[in-house]
C-alpha cells in the first residue's frame, strides 16, 4: 500500500470505528513521525504501540519557526513511519509549555524513552532540540 493511502486508510478506519462518515466528520489530523531519523521513529513508533510512550515533547521555537501553531488537547495525529506509513493515531490530552530545565522526571517517564530517566531525556531531547536550533540557526538553552 502507497505509505498516503496507508494514512487514508487508517483515518477511515479510526472514523468508522466512532461511526462517523469521513465527508462530513468535522475531525481533523495531522500526519507526522517522532524526532529526525529512521531509526528513532520507528522505535518510537513502537512504543506508542506498546503502551509505553504517553507523551512526547517538541520544541516550541519550531512550531513558530515553521509558522504552525502549538499542539491543542483535542489534536488527533496519525503517527507514521519515517517513510510515511501509518502505524497508529494518538490523540492530544494536555500540553504544558515550559523551560527544559524544568521538565520533571515524571514526564520523563512518560515519554518512555531509554531507561525512562529524566538523565536519559535530557541526554537525547537536548541533542535532538540542538539539531533543530542548529537549522534555524540558533543556539539552545535550557
Amino acid at each position: 500500500m502507497h505509505t498516503e493511502d496507508s494514512v487514508k486508510t487508517m483515518w477511515r478506519e479510526y472514523l468508522a470505528s466512532l461511526e462517523e462518515d469521513p465527508e462530513s466528520t468535522d475531525k481533523q489530523y495531522l500526519s507526522w513521525y517522532f524526532c529526525d531519523n529512521e531509526t528513532d521513529a520507528a522505535e518510537l513508533a513502537e512504543l506508542v504501540l506498546r503502551g509505553i510512550k504517553r507523551a512526547t515533547a517538541g520544541l516550541k521555537q519550531s512550531y513558530e519557526h515553521d509558522g504552525e501553531p502549538l499542539p491543542a488537547p483535542g489534536d488527533l495525529s496519525v503517527i507514521t513511519d519515517y517513510h510515511g506509513t501509518a502505524r497508529c493515531i494518538i490523540r492530544t490530552t494536555a500540553v504544558h509549555v515550559l523551560p527544559f530545565r524544568d521538565v520533571p522526571a515524571e514526564f520523563a517517564a512518560r515519554e518512555g524513552e531509554g531507561d525512562r530517566s529524566l538523565e536519559h531525556w535530557r541526554r537525547g531531547h537536548w541533542k535532538f532540540f540542538s539539531r533543530e536550533m542548529a537549522a534555524m540557526g540558533r543556539t539552545p538553552d535550557e
